[in-house]
């Protein structure tokens, strides 16, 4: 994944590895406490509204993303899903493979392409 090659200054792939779960399992949790909560953007891109500064540990929204739909719990899949529902649209896997993100919770989206 993209964001296990994004490294601290003599931080091992294993470290980076460890860091990666521990900080997404930190996120399954608050999104399952109603502290962060899912956004769907226009074009179908993902957002964590309230998952900021230290608690990311350098992991963009879609490298979170794809681990909790793997890793997650139910509860955080619902909470996808709800997110989902209220912008009526599901989250596009193309869009999020392409870049398109938020860097304010899901107030404005881009993909730095343009």
């Amino acid at each position: 994944m993209p964001c296990d090659t994004i490294f601290a200054p003599n931080q091992t792939i294993t470290d980076r590895k460890k860091e990666i779960k521990q900080a997404v399992s930190t996120l399954d949790k608050l999104i399952a406490a109603n502290k962060v909560r899912v956004k769907v953007g226009p074009q179908g891109a993902v957002a964590f509204d309230g998952w900021q500064g230290a608690d990311r540990r350098g992991i963009t929204d879609a490298c979170a993303f794809r681990r909790l739909m793997v890793e997650g719990s139910a509860l955080t899949k619902a909470k996808v899903a709800q997110a989902e529902m209220v912008a009526g649209r599901s989250v596009n896997k193309q869009v999020v493979g392409q870049g398109a993100h938020s860097h304010d919770g899901g107030h404005t989206w881009h993909d730095h392409k343009g």
